[in-house]
């Protein structure tokens, strides 16, 4: 990533008022972008969103939602951004079989607004679009999923993100590509960090349960997932933004980003961890929920190869830095502050 070229750069951001699109935000305010938000109120209470005050490294912040067109075509055409990046989603599983119409019309649906808002705007040359891991047709087999792997998805989540997947390639070749705008997906693996709050998400309820002194109640304990920090895969969405707006060939595809092989944990290791530097406890949930993939793992050789990208902080070092957010926020630390440090940290050269 070249910090230079994000300096004055005018950028939209999808979702920028979640977990993942609020670190996307504050790192770009960082570097000296031009930042745009465009978003539903965030999403829990609290959030990263308020805690660090994001809207002070805004230049435009719109409260939206992808399923309105005519909103989102405004707000874009009023950011004139040269580089967009889709996070708006419905990003729970658990949510996808509560709320299943909901679920397809924000993800597959929102994403065809933003491409064709896209389509509209003149001054955009390059997009990013936000899906993940779960798009993929989850065979349960031992090897790593490749971006050529077939798509799909047993749940309305994972299908909705396939289907996204579709929409995006199917815009891409019909028409942004011809009017030069390169357009890129990303499918990262399950991220961690400070500022998550969501429910049903392994991380936000350990830190619950320490918070009230319960034991944390596991779902799948034996489940295997790719864990990273979020700080990982959004340095690749940035190299990746960097290389599109230049126009180099063979860019505008699908992309993995996902954690070194030996970071893929089942998830009784990761609360182990944990609780191991809290002293907090864990049990098995005897309460059956809805069918859940029990192992997935992403190969990123594409990225590691041709954007020279890699992860830089073991999972454990992720962990750390999760844990420290968290106790930093409970001690009521400035927010904001620690979160450009673990940023800062993150870009420093490892030794």
């Amino acid at each position: 990533m070249n910090p230079e070229f994000w300096r004055r750069r005018r950028v939209f951001i999808t979702g920028h008022t979640g977990f993942k699109g609020g670190w996307l935000a504050l790192w770009l305010a960082e570097l000296g972008a031009e930042v745009y938000g465009y978003a539903l109120e965030p999403p829990t209470t609290p959030n990263l969103f308020t805690v660090a005050r994001l809207t002070d490294g805004l230049s435009g912040h719109v409260i939206g939602d992808v399923r309105d067109p005519p909103v989102l075509n405004r707000a874009i055409l009023d950011a004139e951004p040269e580089i967009v990046f889709h996070l708006a989603a419905q990003p729970l599983v658990r949510a996808g079989y509560a709320d299943p119409v909901a679920t397809y019309a924000v993800n597959v649906m929102g994403t065809v607004h933003l491409l064709e808002a896209v389509r509209l705007c003149p001054s955009v040359r390059a997009v990013v679009v936000v899906t993940t891991d779960k798009c993929y047709d989850n065979r349960e087999w031992v090897w790593p999923y490749r971006e050529n792997d077939p798509l799909g998805g047993h749940d309305p989540y994972s299908s909705s993100k396939a289907a996204a997947e579709l929409a995006t390639q199917a815009y891409r070749s019909a028409f942004l590509a011809e009017a030069g705008v390169q357009v890129a997906s990303v499918r990262a693996g399950n991220v961690i960090g400070g500022g998550d709050w969501a429910q049903d998400r392994l991380i936000p309820d350990v830190l619950r349960a320490l918070d009230a002194g319960e034991a944390v109640r596991l779902r799948a304990p034996q489940s295997i997932r790719p864990w990273q920090h979020v700080l990982e895969p959004l340095a690749g969405y940035l190299s990746l933004a960097e290389r599109l707006h230049a126009q180099e060939s063979g860019m505008a595809a699908a992309w993995n980003f996902g954690p070194d092989p030996g970071d893929a944990w089942p998830v009784e290791q990761v609360v182990r961890r944990l609780c191991e530097r809290t002293q907090g406890r864990w049990q098995s949930d005897p309460v059956p929920g809805p069918r859940e993939s029990m192992r997935l793992d992403l190969d990123s050789t594409q990225a590691r190869t041709r954007l020279g990208w890699r992860p830089r902080w073991p999972l454990e070092r992720a962990l750390e830095y999760t844990l420290a957010w968290h106790q930093a926020w409970r001690s009521q630390a400035d927010m904001r502050v620690v979160t450009r440090e673990q940023i800062r940290d993150y870009q420093t050269p490892m030794p």
